[in-house]
């Protein structure tokens, strides 16, 4: 569907999220910033003194309060930086707070040295001596794991400074983006344009209309063919930096690092590659069932997007969505939908695209409320990437008011478990209450969309990012055409002999901002097979099923992710969840062939 693409200030206030939450005005913020710069003296005076019970425990309630209020001020700018990436007061505010942040950490870089020297039976005697520090026991335990790649308070500090510097790439990325990159309008069958940015790109490519499809597609990577240069350059920065703080740390490779600091097992990305490869031949058959559908000689890559069964009334209207998304997380109970509510009513949600405006989808968890950005086109696609990000919201709603302010954050392995959960049950919903055979079809190739999007698109750029890094861990360079070969090879071997890999499919690696999250990639694959399993024994189970879930999405850090997962029934250091999930997509694959023989 066709939108104009508004400034600003032309979006109705109840469409945009209430950063007022946070701060009434700039002003308050910049109050507030100002006192979280003023506190790190104080926080840098505690080096030298975590050596006693009293020290450390005043220390880390000193750290927790610091932390909450540089937390607040750091998503304020955040989010006003990302409503339009080219005003250049909140760009500012953005880059101060990141600055912050790094002289917070270099203010606090005494802290992982001092604690390792601590041994493990006068720590013991700590939590005697001062009761209170038990509520940090998890955390010290945690933080001790990491003695073998702790260096001395000098070096640790050094690193510390350099932070703000390694998120370069990723600032450069983001500008680059969302701010500076334009492209030619699309013209459709009827030499109509459409406005073509970082936002409307998919869209355009799921409509029916091959000729608005394929200029989409080309004028797209068109530009991005002129900036490969620059994007190869920003990409290897990032792989370097990685590497570098790898290396200084004493890890392996940066991707063990990465893992590492999540406390979840090398193996569980490695196993995610393998079992997909493993399944690689269901990805082919629903390439081929998706070629005769389209009735094409030829699948390119221009026709990913369009509905292999087209859907006449494909419009959601935001509020419709809404009561949609509502009603199919019943099955998760009347707690859970109440605070879903809250931040349908109370403006948790920047709904629309405005001129600028950061793409994608993301939310933001906090201590005041999460918050959500979305750039809402009024496809069944939106529909679920509500449903996607406010499983985020109430997964941080619920570990921030659930645990203490340190255990309260969770790792991103199991970040993408409660949103997608929320996904596969809005699916389920959706197909228990269509009794029509085509929009049966319509919904189970979406479903299929999801896997193919998901479990085999993200373990696509999983399988990139490591090779990213272990060229840039054996200092091989990374030019454009290396990427380009390397991506474009990975993209035929999981499409397969049936779909036409166009040249130009080879620079989208350029265009992926989570290339530039340090191996985040992989985990909405690992997150989707977790929440098919979790979403089937809630429907299958009921009330013991959800107790167990909403104990999970309560956790926050307080075990290991692994455990977390243990804990709601699926284990996540065997490949059974990923085969599983791949079996269920072979079946669809074979539903909706019956389906479309019978249309």
């Amino acid at each position: 569907m066709e939108q104009t693409i508004k400034q600003r200030q032309e979006i109705d206030a109840r469409w945009q999220w209430a950063t007022t939450d946070l701060f009434a005005t700039d002003e308050a913020w910049e109050a507030a910033y100002a006192q979280c710069e003023a506190q790190l003296p104080a926080l840098a005076a505690y080096a030298g003194k975590l050596g006693s019970a009293e020290g450390l425990y005043g220390y880390l309630t000193a750290r927790d309060a610091a932390m909450d209020q540089l937390e607040r001020v750091y998503q304020y700018a955040s989010l006003r930086s990302d409503e339009d990436t080219r005003v250049a007061k909140y760009q500012d505010y953005d880059s101060k707070v990141s600055r912050l942040a790094t002289k917070f950490e270099s203010a606090c870089a005494f802290q992982a040295p001092e604690l390792m020297a601590i041994d493990d039976d006068t720590l013991e005697g700590f939590y005697t001596a001062v009761p209170a520090l038990e509520d940090y026991r998890r955390y010290l335990t945690d933080q001790r794991r990491f003695r073998a790649h702790t260096l001395s308070q000098a070096e640790e500090a050094l690193l510390a400074a350099a932070g703000d510097m390694a998120g370069t790439p990723y600032s450069i990325f983001n500008m680059l983006t969302n701010a500076d990159r334009r492209f030619a309008d699309a013209t459709d069958s009827e030499g109509k344009s459409h406005k073509l940015t970082n936002g409307t790109l998919v869209p355009l490519m799921s409509q029916g209309d091959r000729v608005l499809r394929k200029s989409a597609f080309d004028n797209y990577y068109r530009t991005l063919d002129e900036q490969k240069n620059t994007s190869a350059a920003l990409l290897a920065g990032q792989m370097k930096q990685l590497q570098f703080y790898a290396d200084s740390s004493r890890y392996p490779s940066a991707l063990a690092a990465s893992l590492y600091h999540n406390n979840v097992p090398e193996a569980v990305y490695h196993n995610l590659i393998d079992a997909v490869h493993e399944n690689m031949g269901a990805m082919h058959r629903y390439v081929r069932l998706r070629k005769k559908l389209l009735g094409l000689d030829e699948l390119h890559m221009y026709d990913v997007y369009a509905p292999m069964v087209p859907d006449a009334d494909s419009a959601f209207p935001y509020e419709q969505a809404k009561q949609i998304v509502y009603d199919a997380l019943a099955p998760l109970g009347e707690d859970y939908r109440a605070i879903l509510k809250e931040g349908f009513d109370n403006r948790w949600i920047d709904v629309y695209e405005n001129a600028g405006k950061r793409s994608g989808a993301y939310s933001s968890g906090g201590r005041v409320h999460p918050f959500v950005l979305l750039n809402y086109h009024e496809q069944l696609d939106d529909v679920f990437t509500l449903a996607h990000e406010m499983g985020h919201a109430i997964h941080s709603y619920l570990s921030s008011h659930t645990q203490k302010p340190i255990d309260s954050e969770y790792v991103i392995f199991v970040a993408e478990v409660a949103s997608t959960c929320n996904e596969a049950l809005l699916m389920e919903h959706l197909l228990k209450i269509t009794t029509d055979r085509r929009q049966r079809a319509v919904l189970i190739n979406h479903f299929l969309e999801q896997f193919k999007g998901t479990l085999y698109r993200q373990t696509m750029f999983a399988e990139f990012e490591r090779a990213c890094g272990r060229l840039t861990q054996q200092g091989e360079t990374m030019t454009a055409e290396r990427l380009n070969s390397l991506y474009y090879d990975l993209n035929k071997a999981y499409f397969g002999p049936d779909m036409v890999s166009d040249e130009a499919i080879a620079l989208e690696w350029s265009r992926i901002p989570h290339f530039y999250m340090n191996y985040y990639v992989f985990q909405y694959a690992t997150g989707y097979a977790a929440a098919i399993a979790l979403s089937r024994r809630i429907l299958r189970e009921g009330a013991p099923a959800v107790k167990d879930y909403l104990g999970f999405l309560s956790g926050g850090c307080s075990k290991s992710p692994i455990d977390l997962l243990k804990g709601a029934g699926v284990d996540m250091t065997t490949t059974a969840p990923i085969a599983d999930a791949l079996k269920l997509f072979d079946e669809l694959i074979s539903e909706m062939e019956s389906l479309t023989d019978a249309l």
